[in-house]
């Protein structure tokens, strides 16, 4: 008997019992851990989705200013004020998606289009950046920007999700005095220094982060070149309001 004790004593206290001990805690550990992560994969899809669309309701500046904002809130002024569409190359609204169209958000009150919002994808110095930028019924001025997504560095970069960086977007115009496309761009600096023909086209830039202003005006430029097709029937329609189901039956 007290042999068998000793064996016992001996097993538990031999390396072979150490590591099998530590590979049961460890699989124990990644059991729970695996099903957590899949128990909370919902959850986090669920509150992407709403970061998503209360970031596109910034930019278009539906977010009422000193009121708690709910994610049933944000559902309700969404799906009262925003109709996700598409556009084929030739700037036609379409309800449904194709193979070659873009996507896009059209602004609304009581069914009357009040302008459109295009998502932003682009490069940042250390990764992707997302946002939206919504313009006026117009077709060429800017009504918001906001970013929901970035990897910029905290202080620099990482200054394109602050609120003054983003309100500087606010009035601007992608279009100069001869109709042409110019986008808009983040200036080295104050906007208000740049020649006056420039700073209707220009934001104020962020200090320490000239590459990621440049490729912010990049990404920018190439994706209202993009949607400009969009743009210029927003601007046949001379910023006139247009019912959203005509809209969509043109």
């Amino acid at each position: 008997m007290s042999d068998k004790k000793q064996s016992k004593r001996s097993f538990k206290n031999s390396r072979v019992y150490v590591v099998f001990f530590a590979l049961i805690v460890a699989l124990v550990f990644s059991v729970l851990i695996t099903s957590a992560a899949t128990m909370l994969k919902p959850l986090h899809q669920q509150n992407r989705i709403l970061d998503k669309k209360t970031n596109l309701l910034e930019a278009a500046n539906l977010l009422p200013d000193n009121e708690k904002l709910t994610p049933e809130k944000i559902q309700t002024i969404y799906d009262t004020h925003i109709r996700e569409v598409h556009a084929d190359p030739r700037g036609q609204i379409l309800r449904n998606a194709t193979g070659d169209s873009l996507q896009l958000y059209l602004i609304h009150t009581d069914q009357q289009v009040q302008g459109y919002i295009v998502p932003i994808s682009t490069r940042g110095l250390w990764g992707k950046i997302h946002g939206y930028l919504a313009f006026e019924a117009d077709g060429e001025t800017v009504a918001g920007f906001s970013v929901y997504s970035h990897s910029e560095t905290p202080g620099l970069g990482g200054e394109i999700e602050s609120q003054w960086f983003q309100d500087n977007f606010k009035g601007k115009k992608i279009l100069n005095a001869h109709n042409q496309l110019v986008s808009v761009n983040i200036a080295k600096g104050k906007s208000e220094n740049l020649p006056e023909n420039l700073q209707d086209h220009y934001v104020d830039g962020i200090s320490g982060a000239t590459l990621t202003g440049r490729y912010l005006s990049e990404g920018l430029e190439e994706t209202l070149t993009q949607y400009e097709p969009v743009s210029i029937i927003f601007r046949q329609k001379k910023g006139s309001q247009t019912h959203l189901e005509t809209l969509l039956d043109e």
